[in-house]
């Protein structure tokens, strides 16, 4: 095995055990038995339980900056909105492990941990509230404070998908998308001319 490979086993060893154990209860020993690897081994690639979080983070952060999309108003907005929301959520639910570290972390275990948390989340408001901007600037966002909008939609990702990344039985992810899409077309969206919301209702569990 290369040392990508190996590097890539060590990341969904220590993910897997983080979502099962706790950031806070997992031991770097947990790890490397889920890899099968030997202690050294785990130390050529990350110098301690911290690094391996982080990296995962900011693997799971820069996989979100790419998948949003600049919209285009010439183009269908309502469906670059659409898709932006879905590549969003595929982010999040591709990985659930992670998202649920994300998602359910107790406040105050382990004050590193909070904080780079903390600042994954920053990241992600900051993007969102880019995005906003510029969409206030394009008329299709309406005016207001784009960093209390930001807050607001990262909050109610974060409920639905910790729903959906936990749920014996989630909602299908096209559901997801289309009630989120439905929520802001609904709040701060101005989408003008862009084709209408559809009528279909999203069924109840």
């Amino acid at each position: 095995m290369d040392k990508k490979a190996r590097r890539q086993v060590l990341l969904q060893a220590a993910r897997d055990v983080f979502a099962s154990k706790g950031y806070h209860d997992a031991k770097v020993d947990d790890i490397c038995a889920l890899a099968n690897v030997a202690k050294g081994t785990y130390y050529l690639y990350f110098k301690d339980k911290r690094a391996v979080l982080e990296e995962l983070v900011d693997g799971l952060f820069a996989r979100i900056a790419t998948a949003i999309l600049r919209v285009d108003v010439a183009r269908d907005v309502a469906g670059q909105i659409q898709h932006n929301i879905r590549a969003i959520v595929a982010v999040f639910l591709d990985d659930p492990a992670l998202t649920r570290i994300l998602l359910s972390y107790a406040a105050g275990l382990d004050p590193a941990f909070v904080k780079k948390i903390g600042s994954f989340y920053a990241g992600v408001r900051t993007l969102l509230r880019s995005a906003l901007e510029e969409g206030q600037k394009m008329g299709i966002v309406a005016e207001g404070d784009a960093d209390f909008f930001a807050s607001v939609s990262l909050g109610i990702v974060k409920e639905v998908l910790l729903e959906a990344s936990t749920s014996e039985r989630p909602r299908p992810r096209e559901e997801i998308v289309d009630s989120l899409f439905r929520f802001l077309a609904s709040g701060y969206l101005r989408m003008g001319g862009a084709p209408a919301v559809r009528d279909r209702q999203p069924k109840l569990k």
